[in-house]
């Protein structure tokens, strides 16, 4: 089973799957701007839009708090730019 959760403490999503960390989508608080800097997905688990959902998870809690958002991740970055055609 899936299980996304977003660790604002942490500044990150995190996903697990049967309870095991598989990948997660790191940023950086700026001012009213959140910069994602890192995603990344265990190879194993590669291929099944894991990566997409869990940016898409950063890019909800962001909006929650009214927070811009840029991404140094080039992975992230291609994401945001697809969301905002």
């Amino acid at each position: 089973m899936i299980d996304i959760k977003y660790e604002k403490e942490n500044n990150r999503a995190v996903v697990y799957i049967n309870n095991k960390e598989v990948g997660e989508c790191v940023y950086e608080v700026g001012d009213n701007v959140w910069n994602i800097i890192h995603t990344e997905v265990d190879s194993t688990y590669q291929g099944q839009g894991i990566a997409k959902k869990l940016v898409e998870c950063i890019i909800e809690n962001a909006k929650k708090e009214n927070k811009k958002l840029t991404a140094s991740c080039s992975y992230a970055k291609i994401v945001l730019e697809r969301l905002n055609k």
